[in-house]
């Protein structure tokens, strides 16, 4: 009971932050603190993906000199960015000192570029004295060299504090993006009395076609895509369902709900990452209803494919005592993902540190392997039922499901390989155009194996043969089948016939002809 406490708290928690905080290409700052590395103080500004415009084929050299007057396609825009320091910070200093805070704006390529060290030895951030005296760099300010591959990067701001000022201010400024790639901004000061330092203000970051970040750019149109696709199997499972509505089992209504769930998650998906595209801010309301339903939908396909696969309407009427524990396990999956989902959809644009995702991924990936492990040891029980009942249709459906289940399996396992592989060796992002690809896989193969599903147990005229009540008359007709009669032995040792009458026996064959004659029916059906 404490522990469902502890975890719908956890719930609570990550609603109440979808209301505080926003991922956004409009990266706002407030209250944040620097971080002492080495000998400076460092605040992550943001880290996008950025696409260079296209130029138009036949763009003239004057062409292009007017386009960079106006504003550029792609774009990193510092807005109003305030620095406080604390009274106390004044008073240690002397009147015409100045103190400065600096902007670093880099692409992740030239980040060798960035800070350097006097004698080989360790690297520093800030021009130290030694570095000073040889004339490399002034000493307080960043360390940087012009990059060879992206001229006129990497870029750097000041912001100073004249005097006894407690309000340094950058005036807003718009740097052009003219090369596709991952863009890095800090906020660095070399200055031990900024201790304490207050930052107020955000920063915009736009591509050429919206505001939305470049490795989430190509998920708006998958989503699109997603969406049709979704569109395409409701309106085949709806067309069954209502051709064949007297013939419903609850199984295809479980199923009807999936396809529902899945439907509304994906044209969710979609409208909110257009409207993020165009404001440059999630919608809030949005993405908290696209991750709901899309909980929703997972939780109930895991539930669907767990009690098939037990042979709930199929083998055994009701789930009997585990019904308790498929709920509990099916609750505790969907407080899990959807906290997961929640905190990785409504943080900032950048990645979640691996610690802290690493805390919210891990039960989630447990539940899914037990999930996984129930799902099979039940496969296996119902095979062997059907398999002894000799309902061969039945079997064939099943066996035609665990061969899909176990695709799905095989191939999650070696994705899930190849994703830490990817971001293994991947740690600067280098590679973050073709990020999208692993969420898109995700959907993708659940839609896949929901299809196949979808044509298993697809609503037909026959679909009543398959229920528990079908498989209760064949047992019995196996059962009696198998019955032999046994002579009659008389007192002095002689068999006697049967005295059951030959009309008798024929009236029974033919009744047991007439109530389960369906079964030849049953092992056509595939």
């Amino acid at each position: 009971m404490a522990a469902d406490t502890a975890a719908i708290r956890l719930l609570v928690v990550a609603v109440v932050a979808l209301f505080c905080l926003g991922e956004a290409s409009v990266h706002e700052y407030s209250g944040l603190g620097f971080l002492n590395k080495g000998n400076a103080f460092i605040l992550h500004a943001g880290s996008e993906g950025l696409y260079a415009p296209v130029s138009p084929a036949n763009a003239t050299a004057e062409d292009e000199n007017v386009d960079s007057a106006a504003v550029p396609d792609a774009f990193i825009r510092l807005d109003k960015i305030t620095f406080k320091r604390p009274e106390e910070a004044v008073d240690s200093v002397k009147e015409a000192s100045s103190a400065k805070v600096q902007i670093l704006v880099f692409e992740i390529e030239d980040r060798e570029m960035i800070g350097g060290s006097a004698y080989g030895g360790q690297k520093a951030i800030c021009c130290t004295s030694d570095l000073a005296k040889l004339g490399a760099c002034a000493e307080g300010s960043v360390i940087y060299r012009p990059s060879k591959l992206n001229p006129g990067w990497p870029q750097l701001l000041v912001a100073s504090f004249d005097g006894s000022d407690l309000i340094a201010t950058l005036p807003s400024r718009t740097i052009p993006v003219r090369k596709t790639g991952m863009y890095n901004m800090y906020f660095i000061h070399c200055d031990p009395s900024l201790a304490g330092l207050e930052i107020e203000g955000k920063t915009i970051w736009k591509n050429p076609t919206g505001y939305l970040p470049g490795r989430m750019a190509p998920l708006k149109n998958f989503f699109g895509l997603m969406s049709f696709a979704f569109v395409i199997l409701g309106i085949y499972w709806f067309y069954q369902y209502m051709k064949f509505w007297r013939e419903v089992l609850p199984l295809q209504n479980c199923i009807t709900l999936v396809i529902t769930l899945g439907m509304l998650e994906m044209a969710l998906w979609y409208f909110e990452y257009a409207e993020f595209n165009e404001t440059g801010v999630r919608a809030k309301a949005i993405t908290f209803w696209a991750v709901t339903f899309g909980t929703v939908k997972r939780t109930v396909a895991r539930l669907i494919i767990l009690i098939v696969s037990m042979g709930y309407g199929v083998v055994r009427p009701t789930l009997g005592g585990l019904t308790s524990k498929v709920v509990m396990l099916g609750g505790t999956f969907f407080v899990a993902t959807e906290i997961l989902e929640l905190v990785e959809n409504l943080g900032t644009v950048n990645d979640l540190s691996g610690k802290a995702r690493l805390f919210l991924v891990y039960p989630v990936a447990i539940l899914d392997a037990s999930f996984i492990v129930w799902i099979f040891i039940s496969l296996a029980k119902t095979l062997s039922q059907l398999q002894a009942r000799r309902l061969m249709a039945k079997l064939d459906i099943y066996r035609k499901f665990t061969i899909a289940l176990g695709i799905t399996v095989l191939v999650s396992i070696a994705w899930i390989g190849y994703e830490i592989y990817f971001k293994s060796t991947d740690v600067f992002n280098e590679r973050w155009q073709y990020a999208w690809i692993i969420p898109a896989f995700w959907h993708a193969l659940s839609f896949s194996l929901l299809c196949v599903i979808s044509y298993l147990w697809a609503p037909s005229q026959s679909s009543m043969r398959f229920t528990n009540d079908a498989s209760e008359r064949f047992d019995r007709e196996d059962s009696l089948s198998l019955i032999r009669p046994r002579p009659i032995v008389s007192k002095n040792g002689r068999s006697v016939a049967s005295p059951t009458p030959d009309a008798k026996a024929t009236k029974d064959m033919d009744t047991v002809t007439t109530s389960f004659g369906g079964d030849d029916e049953e092992n056509k059906r595939e």
